[in-house]
Protein backbone atom coordinates (compact mmCIF):
# COMPACT_ATOMS: atom_id res chain seq x y z
CA UNK A 1 0.00 0.00 0.00
CA UNK A 2 1.51 3.06 -1.14
CA UNK A 3 1.66 6.44 1.23
CA UNK A 4 -1.14 8.40 1.51
CA UNK A 5 0.10 12.03 1.89
CA UNK A 6 0.82 13.66 -1.40
CA UNK A 7 3.57 15.24 -2.33
CA UNK A 8 2.31 18.60 -1.81
CA UNK A 9 2.12 18.03 2.04
CA UNK A 10 5.82 16.73 1.63
CA UNK A 11 6.38 20.10 -0.14
CA UNK A 12 5.08 22.08 2.69
CA UNK A 13 6.01 20.60 5.54
CA UNK A 14 9.94 20.24 4.51
CA UNK A 15 12.76 22.81 5.28
CA UNK A 16 13.21 25.11 2.59
CA UNK A 17 16.50 27.73 2.32
CA UNK A 18 15.27 30.83 1.26
CA UNK A 19 16.94 32.32 -1.82
CA UNK A 20 19.81 35.36 -0.84
CA UNK A 21 19.44 38.41 -3.42
CA UNK A 22 21.94 39.57 -5.14
CA UNK A 23 25.29 40.81 -3.69
CA UNK A 24 24.43 45.10 -2.86
CA UNK A 25 20.51 44.98 -2.68
CA UNK A 26 20.38 45.82 0.88
CA UNK A 27 22.85 48.99 -0.03
CA UNK A 28 20.81 49.36 -3.01
CA UNK A 29 17.65 50.05 -1.13
CA UNK A 30 18.75 52.06 1.42
CA UNK A 31 20.06 54.77 -1.25
CA UNK A 32 16.64 54.62 -2.96
CA UNK A 33 15.14 55.21 0.67
CA UNK A 34 17.40 58.38 1.17
CA UNK A 35 17.01 59.92 -1.99
CA UNK A 36 13.04 59.29 -1.59
CA UNK A 37 13.38 61.27 1.81
CA UNK A 38 15.49 63.81 -0.21
CA UNK A 39 12.97 64.70 -2.56
CA UNK A 40 10.14 65.16 -0.41
CA UNK A 41 12.37 67.38 1.54
CA UNK A 42 12.89 69.45 -1.64
CA UNK A 43 9.26 69.56 -2.08
CA UNK A 44 7.84 70.85 0.70
CA UNK A 45 10.69 73.44 1.07
CA UNK A 46 9.49 74.34 -2.76
CA UNK A 47 5.87 74.95 -1.61
CA UNK A 48 6.50 76.54 1.26
CA UNK A 49 8.74 79.29 -0.73
CA UNK A 50 5.49 79.51 -3.09
CA UNK A 51 3.59 80.50 -0.14
CA UNK A 52 6.10 83.10 1.33
CA UNK A 53 6.25 84.54 -2.20
CA UNK A 54 2.35 84.61 -3.00
CA UNK A 55 2.16 85.77 0.66
CA UNK A 56 4.34 88.71 -0.16
CA UNK A 57 3.04 89.73 -3.48
CA UNK A 58 -0.26 89.55 -1.57
CA UNK A 59 1.10 92.62 0.50
CA UNK A 60 3.05 94.38 -2.16
CA UNK A 61 -0.08 94.49 -5.14
CA UNK A 62 -3.49 94.54 -4.30
CA UNK A 63 -5.24 91.11 -4.44
CA UNK A 64 -8.06 90.29 -6.67
CA UNK A 65 -10.73 90.59 -3.75
CA UNK A 66 -14.63 90.62 -3.31
CA UNK A 67 -16.20 93.69 -5.53
CA UNK A 68 -17.56 96.40 -2.54
CA UNK A 69 -20.51 96.04 -2.72
CA UNK A 70 -20.51 93.42 -0.91
CA UNK A 71 -19.56 93.20 2.55
CA UNK A 72 -18.95 91.49 6.25
CA UNK A 73 -21.03 91.24 9.43
CA UNK A 74 -18.18 92.83 11.81
CA UNK A 75 -17.55 96.18 11.70
CA UNK A 76 -13.76 95.72 11.29
CA UNK A 77 -13.54 92.85 8.19
CA UNK A 78 -10.81 90.76 9.62
CA UNK A 79 -12.40 87.90 10.99
CA UNK A 80 -10.83 84.26 10.09
CA UNK A 81 -14.13 83.67 8.21
CA UNK A 82 -13.62 86.70 6.19
CA UNK A 83 -9.94 85.72 5.43
CA UNK A 84 -11.11 82.46 4.58
CA UNK A 85 -13.75 84.43 2.36
CA UNK A 86 -11.46 86.39 0.37
CA UNK A 87 -8.28 84.59 -0.17
CA UNK A 88 -7.05 85.82 -3.28
CA UNK A 89 -6.19 83.83 -6.01
CA UNK A 90 -4.00 84.32 -9.53
CA UNK A 91 -7.05 82.98 -11.50
CA UNK A 92 -10.27 82.80 -9.88
CA UNK A 93 -11.53 85.87 -8.46
CA UNK A 94 -15.12 86.68 -6.59
CA UNK A 95 -17.99 88.25 -7.94
CA UNK A 96 -21.58 89.23 -6.54
CA UNK A 97 -24.46 87.22 -7.53
CA UNK A 98 -27.60 89.62 -8.37
CA UNK A 99 -29.12 89.78 -4.79
CA UNK A 100 -25.27 90.68 -3.44
CA UNK A 101 -25.86 87.99 -1.10
CA UNK A 102 -23.46 84.73 -2.07
CA UNK A 103 -20.28 84.72 -4.52
CA UNK A 104 -19.19 82.90 -7.38
CA UNK A 105 -15.99 82.94 -9.02
CA UNK A 106 -15.20 83.77 -12.23
CA UNK A 107 -12.03 82.30 -13.83
CA UNK A 108 -9.56 84.96 -15.94
CA UNK A 109 -11.28 87.98 -14.67
CA UNK A 110 -10.74 91.38 -12.59
CA UNK A 111 -13.90 92.00 -9.89
CA UNK A 112 -16.30 94.47 -11.49
CA UNK A 113 -17.20 97.80 -11.32
CA UNK A 114 -21.10 97.58 -8.90
CA UNK A 115 -23.70 98.89 -10.80
CA UNK A 116 -24.81 102.35 -10.84
CA UNK A 117 -21.63 103.11 -9.10
CA UNK A 118 -21.81 107.02 -7.97
CA UNK A 119 -18.52 108.51 -7.43
CA UNK A 120 -18.33 111.12 -4.53
CA UNK A 121 -14.46 111.47 -3.98
CA UNK A 122 -11.39 110.42 -5.61
CA UNK A 123 -7.47 109.84 -4.52
CA UNK A 124 -4.86 108.89 -6.68
CA UNK A 125 -1.03 107.83 -6.06
CA UNK A 126 1.33 108.77 -9.43
CA UNK A 127 -0.48 109.13 -12.45
CA UNK A 128 -1.79 105.68 -13.21
CA UNK A 129 -3.18 104.21 -9.50
CA UNK A 130 -6.48 105.60 -7.92
CA UNK A 131 -9.44 104.88 -6.07
CA UNK A 132 -13.02 106.27 -6.02
CA UNK A 133 -15.51 105.75 -3.43
CA UNK A 134 -19.43 106.33 -3.45
CA UNK A 135 -22.67 104.61 -3.54
CA UNK A 136 -23.10 101.57 -6.03
CA UNK A 137 -25.40 98.55 -6.54
CA UNK A 138 -29.23 98.46 -6.35
CA UNK A 139 -31.02 99.98 -3.03
CA UNK A 140 -32.39 96.86 -1.24
CA UNK A 141 -29.88 94.59 -2.74
CA UNK A 142 -26.97 96.01 -0.93
CA UNK A 143 -25.21 94.56 2.44
CA UNK A 144 -28.41 94.33 5.23
CA UNK A 145 -30.74 96.02 2.64
CA UNK A 146 -29.30 99.65 2.29
CA UNK A 147 -25.60 100.02 2.53
CA UNK A 148 -24.37 100.35 -0.74
CA UNK A 149 -21.18 102.15 -0.12
CA UNK A 150 -18.32 100.72 -2.81
CA UNK A 151 -15.17 101.25 -3.71
CA UNK A 152 -12.96 100.95 -7.31
CA UNK A 153 -9.71 101.27 -8.09
CA UNK A 154 -7.78 102.09 -11.32
CA UNK A 155 -4.32 100.72 -12.34
CA UNK A 156 -4.66 102.64 -15.72
CA UNK A 157 -5.22 106.31 -14.84
CA UNK A 158 -8.87 106.07 -15.34
CA UNK A 159 -8.86 104.30 -18.45
CA UNK A 160 -10.68 101.17 -16.52
CA UNK A 161 -11.75 100.53 -13.49
CA UNK A 162 -12.83 97.18 -11.06
CA UNK A 163 -14.19 96.45 -7.70
CA UNK A 164 -12.48 96.46 -4.51
CA UNK A 165 -13.36 95.90 -0.70
CA UNK A 166 -14.93 98.76 0.92
CA UNK A 167 -15.38 99.97 4.51
CA UNK A 168 -19.09 98.62 5.62
CA UNK A 169 -20.59 101.89 6.41
CA UNK A 170 -23.29 103.45 4.12
CA UNK A 171 -23.49 107.30 2.78
CA UNK A 172 -23.25 110.50 5.00
CA UNK A 173 -26.01 110.20 7.41
CA UNK A 174 -25.65 112.43 10.46
CA UNK A 175 -22.57 111.28 12.63
CA UNK A 176 -22.41 108.44 10.35
CA UNK A 177 -21.11 106.65 7.21
CA UNK A 178 -18.24 108.21 4.46
CA UNK A 179 -18.31 109.83 1.64
CA UNK A 180 -14.44 110.82 1.15
CA UNK A 181 -11.08 108.35 0.28
CA UNK A 182 -7.95 108.90 0.34
CA UNK A 183 -4.36 106.43 -0.30
CA UNK A 184 -0.87 107.05 1.07
CA UNK A 185 0.30 104.54 -1.54
CA UNK A 186 -1.30 101.42 -2.69
CA UNK A 187 -1.00 100.05 1.41
CA UNK A 188 -2.49 102.70 3.38
CA UNK A 189 -5.72 104.35 2.84
CA UNK A 190 -8.89 106.14 4.55
CA UNK A 191 -12.05 106.64 4.21
CA UNK A 192 -13.77 109.37 6.01
CA UNK A 193 -16.47 112.45 5.99
CA UNK A 194 -17.75 111.84 8.72
CA UNK A 195 -16.61 108.52 10.36
CA UNK A 196 -12.95 107.54 10.02
CA UNK A 197 -12.05 104.05 8.58
CA UNK A 198 -9.01 102.60 7.82
CA UNK A 199 -6.96 100.06 6.42
CA UNK A 200 -3.27 99.16 6.15
CA UNK A 201 -3.64 96.71 3.64
CA UNK A 202 -4.53 97.51 0.46
CA UNK A 203 -8.46 97.62 1.15
CA UNK A 204 -8.58 93.61 2.19
CA UNK A 205 -9.55 95.07 6.21
CA UNK A 206 -11.35 98.25 6.63
CA UNK A 207 -10.86 98.97 10.64
CA UNK A 208 -13.03 102.15 12.04
CA UNK A 209 -11.31 104.46 14.36
CA UNK A 210 -12.89 105.93 17.70
CA UNK A 211 -13.18 109.71 16.89
CA UNK A 212 -14.62 110.57 20.46
CA UNK A 213 -17.75 111.54 19.20
CA UNK A 214 -16.28 113.98 16.79
CA UNK A 215 -16.88 114.07 12.84
CA UNK A 216 -13.89 114.38 10.18
CA UNK A 217 -14.10 116.38 7.30
CA UNK A 218 -10.34 116.98 6.16
CA UNK A 219 -7.99 114.48 5.61
CA UNK A 220 -4.72 114.81 3.37
CA UNK A 221 -1.17 111.84 4.06
CA UNK A 222 2.47 112.47 3.06
CA UNK A 223 5.65 110.78 3.39
CA UNK A 224 4.71 108.42 6.23
CA UNK A 225 1.82 110.77 8.27
CA UNK A 226 -1.34 111.25 8.19
CA UNK A 227 -3.49 114.55 9.18
CA UNK A 228 -7.00 115.08 9.59
CA UNK A 229 -9.78 117.49 10.77
CA UNK A 230 -11.41 116.62 13.66
CA UNK A 231 -14.66 118.56 14.39
CA UNK A 232 -17.42 118.88 16.74
CA UNK A 233 -20.98 119.49 14.70
CA UNK A 234 -24.42 119.08 14.58
CA UNK A 235 -25.38 118.54 10.81
CA UNK A 236 -28.03 115.76 10.32
CA UNK A 237 -28.75 114.25 7.29
CA UNK A 238 -26.41 114.24 4.50
CA UNK A 239 -25.19 117.71 5.89
CA UNK A 240 -22.37 116.10 7.95
CA UNK A 241 -20.57 118.93 8.31
CA UNK A 242 -23.22 121.49 9.06
CA UNK A 243 -23.13 123.31 12.44
CA UNK A 244 -19.30 122.94 13.12
CA UNK A 245 -18.45 124.98 16.25
CA UNK A 246 -14.85 123.65 16.74
CA UNK A 247 -11.89 122.26 15.30
CA UNK A 248 -9.00 120.12 15.96
CA UNK A 249 -5.68 118.66 13.87
CA UNK A 250 -5.17 114.91 14.52
CA UNK A 251 -2.03 113.33 13.21
CA UNK A 252 -0.88 109.87 12.76
CA UNK A 253 1.69 107.39 11.60
CA UNK A 254 0.38 106.61 8.45
CA UNK A 255 0.93 102.56 9.19
CA UNK A 256 -1.24 102.53 12.69
CA UNK A 257 -3.98 103.85 13.78
CA UNK A 258 -2.70 105.94 16.67
CA UNK A 259 -4.46 109.07 16.20
CA UNK A 260 -3.27 112.32 18.60
CA UNK A 261 -3.49 116.07 18.56
CA UNK A 262 -0.91 117.86 16.89
CA UNK A 263 1.08 119.17 19.41
CA UNK A 264 0.48 123.01 19.45
CA UNK A 265 -2.49 122.92 18.11
CA UNK A 266 -4.05 120.56 20.93
CA UNK A 267 -6.81 122.92 22.08
CA UNK A 268 -8.57 123.40 19.21
CA UNK A 269 -10.47 126.44 17.30
CA UNK A 270 -13.41 127.93 17.04
CA UNK A 271 -15.90 129.95 14.30
CA UNK A 272 -16.02 133.66 14.59
CA UNK A 273 -18.45 134.75 16.43
CA UNK A 274 -19.35 131.12 18.58
CA UNK A 275 -21.27 130.47 14.94
CA UNK A 276 -20.40 127.10 12.14
CA UNK A 277 -17.42 127.07 10.18
CA UNK A 278 -15.37 124.90 8.49
CA UNK A 279 -11.19 124.08 8.14
CA UNK A 280 -8.83 122.46 5.97
CA UNK A 281 -5.40 120.64 6.19
CA UNK A 282 -3.05 121.36 3.16
CA UNK A 283 0.41 119.69 2.92
CA UNK A 284 3.34 119.60 0.82
CA UNK A 285 6.58 117.26 0.60
CA UNK A 286 7.80 118.53 4.20
CA UNK A 287 5.29 120.93 5.70
CA UNK A 288 1.47 120.84 6.66
CA UNK A 289 -0.68 123.73 6.89
CA UNK A 290 -4.16 124.34 9.04
CA UNK A 291 -6.31 126.54 7.84
CA UNK A 292 -8.87 127.53 10.79
CA UNK A 293 -12.19 128.89 10.84
CA UNK A 294 -10.94 132.14 12.18
CA UNK A 295 -8.84 132.60 8.86
CA UNK A 296 -5.43 131.91 11.11
CA UNK A 297 -2.92 129.63 9.38
CA UNK A 298 -0.50 127.26 11.11
CA UNK A 299 2.38 125.41 10.18
CA UNK A 300 4.43 122.71 11.26
CA UNK A 301 6.34 119.56 10.07
CA UNK A 302 4.93 116.13 8.82
CA UNK A 303 7.91 114.03 9.46
CA UNK A 304 9.15 114.44 13.30
CA UNK A 305 5.91 115.37 15.45
CA UNK A 306 7.16 119.00 16.52
CA UNK A 307 4.71 121.51 17.29
CA UNK A 308 3.13 123.46 15.15
CA UNK A 309 2.75 127.41 15.48
CA UNK A 310 1.24 130.14 13.22
CA UNK A 311 2.82 130.78 9.67
CA UNK A 312 1.33 133.73 8.64
CA UNK A 313 2.43 137.49 10.60
CA UNK A 314 -1.70 138.56 10.24
CA UNK A 315 -5.11 136.73 9.42
CA UNK A 316 -5.20 135.26 5.79
CA UNK A 317 -7.00 137.70 3.04
CA UNK A 318 -10.52 135.56 3.63
CA UNK A 319 -12.29 133.07 5.73
CA UNK A 320 -12.73 129.70 4.70
CA UNK A 321 -16.41 130.31 5.24
CA UNK A 322 -19.06 127.27 6.43
CA UNK A 323 -18.72 124.01 4.67
CA UNK A 324 -19.90 122.91 1.65
CA UNK A 325 -21.84 119.03 1.73
CA UNK A 326 -18.11 117.59 1.23
CA UNK A 327 -16.58 118.96 4.65
CA UNK A 328 -14.20 121.44 2.22
CA UNK A 329 -14.77 125.15 3.38
CA UNK A 330 -17.53 127.21 0.46
CA UNK A 331 -15.48 130.42 0.59
CA UNK A 332 -11.78 130.62 0.85
CA UNK A 333 -9.83 127.71 -1.25
CA UNK A 334 -6.14 127.08 0.05
CA UNK A 335 -3.44 124.79 -2.23
CA UNK A 336 0.04 123.94 -0.99
CA UNK A 337 2.49 122.83 -3.67
CA UNK A 338 6.49 122.75 -4.07
CA UNK A 339 9.13 123.99 -1.05
CA UNK A 340 6.59 126.32 0.46
CA UNK A 341 4.38 127.46 -2.20
CA UNK A 342 0.42 128.36 -1.11
CA UNK A 343 -2.08 129.84 -2.99
CA UNK A 344 -5.60 131.06 -1.67
CA UNK A 345 -8.50 131.68 -3.75
CA UNK A 346 -11.01 134.55 -2.03
CA UNK A 347 -14.35 134.98 -3.30
CA UNK A 348 -15.56 138.69 -3.23
CA UNK A 349 -16.97 140.20 -0.19
CA UNK A 350 -20.17 138.82 0.92
CA UNK A 351 -20.25 136.10 -1.42
CA UNK A 352 -20.40 133.12 0.92
CA UNK A 353 -16.69 133.19 3.15
CA UNK A 354 -14.67 136.26 2.26
CA UNK A 355 -13.93 138.55 5.01
CA UNK A 356 -16.29 137.34 7.57
CA UNK A 357 -17.99 134.77 5.54
CA UNK A 358 -4.99 118.52 -1.36
CA UNK A 359 -1.32 116.52 -0.33
CA UNK A 360 -2.02 114.07 -3.00
CA UNK A 361 -4.89 114.47 -4.87
CA UNK A 362 -8.14 113.45 -3.61
CA UNK A 363 -11.22 115.31 -3.43
CA UNK A 364 -15.03 114.53 -3.24
CA UNK A 365 -18.47 115.84 -3.89
CA UNK A 366 -20.42 118.75 -2.54
CA UNK A 367 -20.10 121.82 -4.31
CA UNK A 368 -22.93 124.90 -4.46
CA UNK A 369 -25.39 125.64 -7.21
CA UNK A 370 -23.55 127.31 -10.05
CA UNK A 371 -24.80 129.32 -12.88
CA UNK A 372 -24.25 132.78 -11.39
CA UNK A 373 -21.27 134.83 -11.74
CA UNK A 374 -18.32 135.61 -9.22
CA UNK A 375 -15.33 137.26 -8.73
CA UNK A 376 -12.41 135.19 -7.25
CA UNK A 377 -9.18 136.91 -6.01
CA UNK A 378 -6.35 135.08 -6.75
CA UNK A 379 -3.47 135.43 -3.47
CA UNK A 380 0.19 133.60 -3.45
CA UNK A 381 2.77 133.01 -0.69
CA UNK A 382 6.44 131.96 -1.23
CA UNK A 383 7.30 131.52 2.09
CA UNK A 384 5.40 129.28 3.81
CA UNK A 385 2.15 131.53 4.44
CA UNK A 386 4.16 134.49 6.17
CA UNK A 387 3.66 137.08 3.65
CA UNK A 388 0.87 136.87 0.54
CA UNK A 389 0.75 138.73 -2.46
CA UNK A 390 -1.86 139.44 -4.42
CA UNK A 391 -1.74 137.40 -7.89
CA UNK A 392 -4.53 138.30 -9.89
CA UNK A 393 -8.40 138.14 -10.02
CA UNK A 394 -10.87 136.02 -12.11
CA UNK A 395 -14.86 136.26 -12.70
CA UNK A 396 -16.23 132.96 -13.17
CA UNK A 397 -19.33 131.21 -13.69
CA UNK A 398 -20.13 129.68 -10.21
CA UNK A 399 -18.45 129.84 -6.58
CA UNK A 400 -15.22 128.15 -5.95
CA UNK A 401 -15.16 124.61 -4.60
CA UNK A 402 -11.38 123.74 -4.53
CA UNK A 403 -8.09 124.67 -6.04
CA UNK A 404 -5.30 123.34 -6.74
CA UNK A 405 -1.88 124.28 -7.47
CA UNK A 406 0.51 122.04 -9.18
CA UNK A 407 3.82 123.98 -9.17
CA UNK A 408 5.32 125.14 -12.51
CA UNK A 409 3.11 127.90 -12.85
CA UNK A 410 0.07 125.40 -13.00
CA UNK A 411 -3.25 126.28 -11.27
CA UNK A 412 -6.92 125.28 -11.59
CA UNK A 413 -9.98 126.12 -10.15
CA UNK A 414 -12.95 124.28 -9.82
CA UNK A 415 -16.58 125.71 -9.36
CA UNK A 416 -20.02 125.39 -9.07
CA UNK A 417 -20.33 125.42 -12.91
CA UNK A 418 -16.96 125.22 -14.56
CA UNK A 419 -13.27 124.42 -14.34
CA UNK A 420 -10.90 127.54 -14.61
CA UNK A 421 -7.33 127.79 -15.67
CA UNK A 422 -4.18 129.49 -14.88
CA UNK A 423 -0.42 128.65 -16.30
CA UNK A 424 1.09 131.75 -14.53
CA UNK A 425 0.69 131.08 -10.85
CA UNK A 426 -2.87 132.93 -11.10
CA UNK A 427 -2.03 135.86 -12.84
CA UNK A 428 -4.36 135.16 -15.70
CA UNK A 429 -7.28 132.70 -15.99
CA UNK A 430 -9.18 131.10 -19.01
CA UNK A 431 -12.23 128.82 -18.51
CA UNK A 432 -11.17 125.32 -19.42
CA UNK A 433 -14.63 123.35 -19.02
CA UNK A 434 -18.05 124.16 -18.71
CA UNK A 435 -20.30 121.90 -17.24
CA UNK A 436 -21.80 119.29 -16.78
CA UNK A 437 -24.62 120.34 -14.74
CA UNK A 438 -23.86 121.53 -11.40
CA UNK A 439 -20.29 121.83 -11.98
CA UNK A 440 -17.58 120.34 -10.31
CA UNK A 441 -17.35 119.81 -6.57
CA UNK A 442 -13.45 118.72 -6.44
CA UNK A 443 -10.66 119.52 -8.75
CA UNK A 444 -6.53 118.29 -8.26
CA UNK A 445 -3.60 117.86 -10.52
CA UNK A 446 -1.63 114.56 -9.69
CA UNK A 447 1.71 116.30 -11.64
CA UNK A 448 2.28 119.59 -13.21
CA UNK A 449 0.53 117.51 -16.42
CA UNK A 450 -2.15 114.98 -15.51
CA UNK A 451 -5.18 116.24 -13.12
CA UNK A 452 -8.55 114.88 -12.00
CA UNK A 453 -11.59 116.22 -10.84
CA UNK A 454 -15.48 115.17 -9.50
CA UNK A 455 -18.62 116.44 -10.56
CA UNK A 456 -21.07 117.41 -8.15
CA UNK A 457 -23.92 115.48 -9.40
CA UNK A 458 -22.87 111.82 -8.38
CA UNK A 459 -25.22 110.44 -10.83
CA UNK A 460 -23.30 111.04 -13.70
CA UNK A 461 -20.82 107.94 -13.09
CA UNK A 462 -17.78 109.30 -13.96
CA UNK A 463 -15.12 111.51 -13.08
CA UNK A 464 -12.97 113.73 -15.06
CA UNK A 465 -9.67 114.16 -16.42
CA UNK A 466 -7.11 116.10 -18.02
CA UNK A 467 -3.41 115.28 -19.38
CA UNK A 468 -2.57 119.02 -20.54
CA UNK A 469 -1.97 120.99 -18.08
CA UNK A 470 -5.77 121.37 -17.56
CA UNK A 471 -5.93 123.16 -20.74
CA UNK A 472 -8.94 120.59 -21.62
CA UNK A 473 -11.52 117.59 -19.86
CA UNK A 474 -12.70 114.89 -20.52
CA UNK A 475 -15.43 113.16 -19.10
CA UNK A 476 -14.51 109.20 -18.17
CA UNK A 477 -16.96 106.66 -16.52
CA UNK A 478 -16.44 104.35 -14.04
CA UNK A 479 -17.02 101.32 -15.52
CA UNK A 480 -14.57 98.12 -15.85
CA UNK A 481 -12.99 96.82 -18.99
Amino acid sequence: MTDPRDDVDVWLHAEVEPIHPPPGTFERIRKQARRRKRRRALVAAASAGAVAVVTVLAVVALPKVVPSVLHLRKTSVGSSAARGTFRPRSDVVTTPTPDASTPHTAPGQLPPVPAHFAPTSVTFVGLDTGWVIGQAGTPGHCYNGYICTSVARTDTHGGTWYGVHAPPTGAPQGASGVSQIRFLEGINGWAFGPQLWATHDGGQIWTQISTGGLRVTSLETVGSEAFAVFARCTGNGTDFAAGCTRFYLYSSPASSDAWRPVPGLAGGFGAPGGGAGSAAVVLTSGRGYFYTPAGTLFSGPVTDGAAWTGAARAALPCLPGTASASGRPSGGQLAAYGAGGLALACPAAGAGGAAGGAGGAGGGAGGGAGGADQQETIYGSADGGQTWQRSGALTTAGPATSLAAAGDGVMVLGTGACIDVSADNGARWRQAQVGPAGGFSYVGMTSTVQGVAVPADASLHEVWFTFDRGQSWTAWPIRGG
